[in-house]
């Protein structure tokens, strides 16, 4: 059975993180993705730690802070190595630090290269996670995300395709042309236009206007070896992880 893992930034509002780790076992998840705020000292990994312990969850991916990757590899090698990841991926880059031309991206994806390559050199995978931003045509016609990838074979994607379709992309043909650089995919839904407004436009998986199931087919096809639900702002995280898992299950099954 494919395993199906649950971004742990989902549930941040809700509940500690032992609760939310036996919700997720219990719903059926076998896997999660940790985030930032879980790596901040040796409590915070001690609990997280204990609760992937005593449920049996995995955590095979992680987002660190592109700050920290830099300025201490070792640190997050080292955690990476504690949880048994197998991918580190850095998730954001603020809007003062992005280049502003097609040149500048390019030179960012070296950059990414560069600041990853203690990850790949100790046997881990290293990624880029994507917002909308990065799909964002440049003046010249090139994208971001394009640059940053053709910069360097090193630096691999945790795709992120419901901010893709935000920025107006198809995800399928981005899929397609990249499928190959796709270390993991980040799986999430958007509501119709004006409606879950009291969580931010998201929706379950399988709930919105994404075309998963068709998606899912290409994901299943590439073999992309981190499936991971999410969801920025839900209501309800018990509702949603349950919701979305159901639905990733029948997509799965067809």
């Amino acid at each position: 059975m494919t395993q199906f893992a649950y971004q742990l930034y989902s549930s941040r509002q809700f509940g500690p993180l032992s609760a939310t780790l036996s919700m997720l076992a219990e719903i059926g998840y076998s896997a999660v993705e940790g985030y930032g705020a879980l790596f901040t000292d040796g409590e915070a990994l001690s609990d997280l730690e204990a609760g992937l312990d005593a449920t049996g969850l995995a955590m095979p991916t992680g987002h660190f802070d592109l700050a920290l990757i830099e300025a201490d590899p070792s640190a997050v090698i080292a955690i990476a190595k504690r949880f048994a990841m197998t991918s580190v991926f850095a998730p954001f880059l603020a809007p003062e630090d992005r280049p502003n031309d097609a040149d500048g991206w390019r030179g960012f994806g070296q950059k990414l290269a560069e600041i990853g390559k203690p990850i790949t050199d100790s046997g881990l995978t290293f990624g880029w996670h994507n917002h909308a931003f990065e799909f964002h045509q440049q003046p010249t016609g090139e994208f971001p995300m394009a640059l940053i990838l053709e910069a360097s074979d090193h630096v691999m994607l945790e795709f992120d395709m419901a901010w893709a379709h935000i920025a107006g992309q198809d995800p399928a043909a981005w899929l397609d042309r990249y499928g190959s650089r796709v270390a993991a995919a980040h799986i999430k839904d958007i509501a119709p236009t004006g409606q879950k407004m009291d969580e931010d436009g998201w929706a379950d998986v399988g709930q919105g206007i994404m075309d998963w199931p068709g998606i899912y087919s290409k994901l299943k096809a590439l073999g992309v070896p981190a499936l991971v639900v999410e969801h920025d702002n839900p209501a309800d995280d018990r509702r949603f992880a349950s919701t979305s898992l159901a639905a990733l299950r029948a997509f799965d099954a067809t």
